[in-house]
């Protein structure tokens, strides 16, 4: 018989540039889930997140962008040529230590940032490329109605395709950010976990913890 193994993954999200004041515990993967730059339009920024990741001892790590990262959206080609110590996912997908990833950036829009579409037809479009196979979703921002609210009395702020794509995908874990008040993990049917791993809390102080989850091969 085969004793099954687990894979243990680290999740973070919206460091905004305080990556380097981080005390990152030991995991086989490290996920960032958007939001590490600070004004989002030097590429000083993304060399020395990059430069961390490089200094990392984790094994593997995936990275997507978030609605500040503005020049993965306007200058593509080179911002992404600079990710060279993680794997970059935009609406692009990875397997490692046997799981499926799929990472997507995109967000209802909120303003003017990056990777922002309407909500309805324009955003479905992407939540349609995520395969239905996957094991770890990672998205910038949450699902509607999960850890979407930047306090108490907020309404909520995520997306309703985004819900329906996860209800169709199943995927075990959902790893997203962006709503910093919103960070936590809450678990779903089907033994799925979803987490919102914003290090930062709405006021941008380093208030949270990186965000540890252990799953089955």
């Amino acid at each position: 018989m085969t004793r099954a193994t687990s894979v243990r993954i680290v999740c973070l999200s919206d460091t905004h540039g305080l990556h380097r004041r981080l005390t990152l515990p030991p995991a086989d993967i490290l996920i960032h889930s958007g939001d590490f730059m600070v004004h989002g339009q030097s590429t000083d920024e993304i060399d020395d997140f990059n430069a961390w990741l490089g200094n990392l001892p984790h094994k593997h790590k995936i990275v997507i962008a978030g609605n500040h990262d503005l020049l993965f959206e306007v200058r593509p080609t080179e911002a992404r040529a600079r990710i060279t110590n993680a794997v970059y996912l935009e609406d692009t997908g990875v397997t490692l230590e046997g799981l499926t990833f799929w990472g997507s950036p995109v967000t209802p829009v909120l303003g003017d940032w990056a990777f922002a579409a309407d909500r309805g037809a324009a955003i479905r479009r992407h939540w349609d490329k995520i395969p239905g196979d996957t094991d770890v979703l990672v998205t910038h921002g949450p699902p509607f109605g999960t850890l979407d609210k930047p306090d108490i009395l907020a309404r909520h702020l995520g997306c309703q395709e985004l819900t329906k794509a996860v209800i169709r995908t199943k995927p075990r874990l959902h790893v997203f950010g962006h709503v910093h008040g919103g960070y936590g993990r809450e678990s779903a049917w089907n033994n799925m976990l979803l987490v919102n791993c914003a290090v930062l809390n709405e006021a941008y102080a380093l208030t949270n913890q990186p965000t540890v989850v252990d799953l089955i091969r």
